[in-house]
């Protein structure tokens, strides 16, 4: 669920003076608000791999677990619930911070970059965290919605945040007709995303695999992609790790995005 900023406080208070004016003289002028309108959206990933919990943040305005008990998000977890939350445009440092013990807001991962009005992001914390150097990776990838979306299919992209894998392309085979899709339109690099691809609507098996290689690197099972709403599927993990049980094994991450 969206929560409201610091803009959001001065953008009520500014609205409840002009009314409180307003009631005392029929005649008054209404001075319209000046501020930033919040009309532009972001939600954050953690996906690091081995990191402690985080929080995030835009400049100083925390962004997520803005209602106490703030315990931070865990890798793998998507902030906000997988949720945009709205943010004014302009410039930011987008941070990840540590959410608790003696490193409590220490950043391991920080962005800058520029949120345009009315456009939709996604922060990533990504990689293999550097336990010494208490540092990560992270990037930002907009999220670029068709104009006119086709409530017939499902939109998917594929984002790739394993840090020590090649690029690798998303492929997607119905459960029921066996028709494989190349879902990622082709190889997607590290800290890369594809756009949003139509995908008719049903249940997938979806595998992804390094280029020219017809070895799935990484798959997950009966993903259902629903006509009308939009999908976003992350590759995240350590490629080396061989166990199919571990947390930090190679695995492909299903948020909805709409």
């Amino acid at each position: 669920m969206d929560h409201p900023t610091v803009n959001t406080y001065r953008l009520l208070a500014t609205l409840l003076c002009a009314g409180a004016l307003a009631s005392c003289d029929k005649n008054a002028v209404q001075v319209l608000p000046t501020g930033p309108l919040l009309d532009s959206r972001i939600k954050f990933f953690h996906f690091a791999v081995g990191a402690p919990n985080v929080n995030f943040y835009a400049d100083s305005i925390k962004m997520t677990a803005v209602v106490p008990p703030a315990t931070g998000l865990a890798y793998g977890g998507a902030g906000n619930g997988g949720a945009y939350s709205t943010i004014a445009a302009g410039p930011y440092t987008l941070t990840g911070r540590i959410s608790s013990g003696a490193d409590i807001n220490r950043p391991i991962a920080t962005i800058d970059t520029t949120i345009a009005t009315g456009r939709f992001y996604s922060f990533y914390t990504s990689g293999l965290y550097n336990a010494v150097g208490k540092i990560a990776d992270g990037f930002v990838l907009e999220d670029v919605y068709p104009g006119h979306p086709d409530y017939g299919t499902a939109l998917v992209r594929f984002v790739h945040t394993i840090g020590n894998a090649a690029p690798l392309t998303l492929y997607a085979a119905n459960t029921v007709t066996n028709d494989t899709l190349t879902v990622s339109g082709g190889a997607v690099a590290y800290k890369n995303g594809t756009v949003f691809t139509a995908v008719p609507a049903g249940v997938y098996n979806l595998f992804a695999r390094y280029t020219d290689s017809t070895t799935n690197t990484i798959t997950r099972d009966a993903v259902s992609f629903v006509a009308g709403h939009v999908y976003t599927i992350g590759a995240r993990g350590n490629i080396t790790v061989t166990s199919t049980t571990a947390a930090t094994r190679p695995m492909l991450d299903n948020t909805a995005n709409r």
